[in-house]
């Protein structure tokens, strides 16, 4: 990680291309449409840019943007601008992550659930982490995660592995 709080264009390349899938696909499960994706996408790697902010690891680094991304999303969602789109809404506008059957089923899933799914089975946190990363209490995530099965059970029917 660079000492210095000012990233060469270089540096700035390398991170996106570590994280752009990752917060890309929080960012499509907070907002459900391509367009406004891509504009929280965006906005997570400006803010990474204007704050200079120094990573102490990679871990680091990762949950700076799995929290910066969310934040955003649940932002741009709180507007009072902002109604609450389905995803069948935008069939037409292609999405550029892939979103398999039960990733979308993951994406329909009410928004506490929905983020600590995804971190915990896309992206192989544990609950620990997750509630270090998400600041809520451990016994949180793990009532999250539980709920969220059952919900995932009913959706997708079959037997989903209790972890």
């Amino acid at each position: 990680m660079a000492s210095s709080l000012l990233r060469t264009d270089k540096e700035i390349a390398e991170i996106y291309q570590r994280h752009k899938d990752m917060v890309y696909r929080i960012c499509f499960a907070y907002m459900k449409n391509a367009a406004d994706t891509e504009d929280v996408v965006q906005d997570t790697f400006i803010n990474l840019i204007r704050s200079g902010t120094a990573f102490a690891s990679q871990e680091h680094e990762k949950a700076w943007f799995i929290r910066a991304a969310s934040n955003l999303c649940k932002n741009a969602l709180r507007h009072w601008w902002r109604k609450r789109e389905n995803l069948y809404d935008h069939g037409d506008i292609e999405v550029n992550a892939k979103i398999d059957e039960t990733l979308q089923v993951v994406m329909e899933l009410p928004d506490k659930f929905k983020t600590v799914v995804y971190l915990y089975y896309y992206e192989g946190y544990d609950s620990t982490e997750i509630a270090h990363i998400l600041q809520k209490p451990q016994s949180t995530i793990r009532y999250y995660l539980s709920q969220a099965r059952k919900l995932l059970r009913k959706k997708l029917g079959g037997a989903m592995d209790a972890e």
